[in-house]
């Protein structure tokens, strides 16, 4: 039995680069969920162990042949037919082992599996990552709700607003916001308006104070809006026992955060509910609030403080 045929097969080099493009492609998938920076990082990540990984494996392909001394030839001194390739002193010289192996079959084949995979792999998990995960990011813009007539809202007072995002769902769509008319500051109007989801797991607070039912009202055409006067002291979460001041600020118990708020417009005389935002602090009260407004964020995640470097990305809503 030859050398040849003893010698063990041709099998790839142990890396670690295979294991740093699979962190990539987990990178990719999470970030597409989750936030896109993520998605950048992972695809910087796969690009680049996918290309020490490849270049790994066809090592042996990229090698240059091996060096073999040119053979003298003598011109033959005859005239006539050719001698055939493989007799006289002009015939090819035999391939030796080295050369055998500097092009491994094994090789080769490996290197085209692996081209095949990704590309049919590719061909597969696009389409089904699109039908999975986009529905995710459609139809995430905030609804504009108009919560009715100026009038409505007396100076000094809080109103309990509730409506539902979306009326053919019903009631698992209904949302809450406190709302309080803060008068001027310096000639311009002020609203507080507390979202109802407490920061802590997301359960729905309640006003601690007296709750105006019998003075509740309905306005609005197209969406309808409730519209509750209350006398509040303050917010309760009856879940986990959150409390929060009247500025949303947290008092006692689990939450992480103030309550989240939510921006407002004035258009032909009546209150417009506009995108919510996350807050991690409220300095003063009424018009004079300094609020230290972040992006909104789901509840239980800080928004300031060393506590937020751990929640680097924003999840969707």
């Amino acid at each position: 039995m030859s050398s040849h045929e003893t010698k063990p097969p041709h099998v790839p080099p142990p890396s670690l680069w295979p294991l740093g493009f699979a962190i990539g492609i987990a990178c990719i998938l999470t970030g597409l969920v989750v936030s896109w920076p993520a998605v950048a990082v992972g695809t910087v990540l796969a690009v680049v162990f996918g290309f020490l990984w490849i270049r790994d494996v066809t090592t042996e392909v990229r090698e240059p042949a091996p060096h073999v001394d040119p053979e003298t030839r003598h011109v033959a001194e005859t005239t006539g037919a050719a001698p055939p390739a493989t007799a006289g002193l002009e015939a090819m010289p035999p391939s030796t082992e080295a050369e055998r192996d500097a092009y491994p079959r094994s090789t080769f084949l490996s290197a085209a599996t692996l081209g095949l995979g990704g590309v049919v792999g590719g061909l597969i998990t696009i389409p089904v990552l699109g039908f999975a995960v986009l529905p995710s990011f459609t139809g995430q813009k905030e609804q504009q709700v108009e919560l009715g007539p100026l009038d409505d809202f007396p100076e000094g007072e809080w109103v309990i607003a509730s409506y539902f995002e979306d009326e053919s769902i019903g009631e698992v769509s209904r949302r809450t916001v406190f709302v309080r008319n803060n008068g001027f500051l310096e000639q311009a109007p002020s609203y507080t308006i507390l979202f109802s989801r407490c920061v802590h797991l997301g359960c729905p607070i309640q006003p601690n104070g007296i709750v105006y039912d019998d003075r509740k009202k309905t306005v609005g055409n197209k969406q309808q809006v409730e519209l509750t006067p209350s006398l509040v002291t303050g917010f309760g979460c009856p879940c986990h026992g959150g409390q929060y001041d009247t500025e949303g600020n947290r008092t006692a118990g689990p939450p992480v955060r103030a309550l989240d708020r939510a921006e407002f417009s004035i258009r032909d005389g009546k209150l417009w509910l506009g995108s919510f935002y996350s807050v991690g602090s409220v300095d003063s009260t009424g018009a004079r609030a300094r609020i230290k407004k972040y992006g909104r964020a789901v509840p239980g995640v800080h928004v300031d403080g060393p506590e937020a470097w751990l929640y680097p990305i924003e999840i969707p809503r």
